[in-house]
């Protein structure tokens, strides 16, 4: 019920009611071993979490997703497949549909795109990185989880360049490292966090902080 009640508030707000909170949006970009630990984080967080959440999970373009109805049973937060035009809101995960890219425009809405594969794929952290960077700049998270390729390295920079926070999964916690890697190599993660203090850090960030 207390799910249902937050929900209700939440659904009609929109990413610009929020002036005081430090950071409106978290980026996640995950592979090989993503849905664990997207998962993992989400269940952790807050129905009262006031940040929107956009999650790129590299996933086969021969089937279609199902990580909005398997990730809604295991969060507090409301979860939805991103669709073209979708409006951003506090406390709602927006998820990448399967062969496209997922950007976010600087109104706050989301775009899907069939512009080239980066990296190989397609949507691509690095695509979804930049665009939450262009579009937030400070007021934005980049979280790369754990993957088996680079995909987000290129993005993180932009987020950073941006004033934006990054944070990346450890080594020890990883089913795949080199996505963690790759961001960690650029020089701009802010954390490196095993994946048991990951939300209890975007809390921190999202929730304490404010902007005067």
């Amino acid at each position: 019920m207390r799910k249902k009640n937050v929900i209700s508030q939440q659904k009609h707000r929109v990413i610009s009611d929020l002036p005081n909170v430090a950071y409106k949006v978290v980026a996640i970009a995950a592979s090989k071993g993503g849905l664990k630990a997207i998962s993992h984080i989400v269940s952790a967080l807050p129905g009262d979490f006031p940040a929107a959440i956009i999650v790129v999970q590299h996933l086969s373009p021969q089937y279609p997703s199902y990580m909005a109805e398997i990730l809604s049973r295991r969060t507090a937060l409301q979860v939805k497949q991103a669709e073209e035009g979708d409006l951003l809101r506090p406390g709602t995960i927006y998820m990448a549909v399967p062969n496209k890219h997922l950007l976010v425009d600087p109104n706050g809405t989301l775009s899907l795109s069939d512009a080239p594969k980066v990296n190989f794929v397609r949507p691509a952290g690095d695509k979804l990185f930049t665009s939450v960077a262009e579009s937030f700049k400070s007021r934005a998270i980049a979280v790369v989880l754990t993957g088996g390729d680079g995909d987000g390295g290129l993005g993180v920079v932009a987020i950073k360049k941006s004033g934006g926070i990054v944070i990346a999964q450890d080594e020890a916690s990883c089913e795949c490292f080199s996505m963690p890697q790759s961001a960690i190599n650029t020089g701009t993660v802010d954390f490196v966090l095993p994946l048991d203090a990951i939300a209890n850090q975007l809390v921190s960030l999202v929730m304490t902080e404010k902007v005067a």
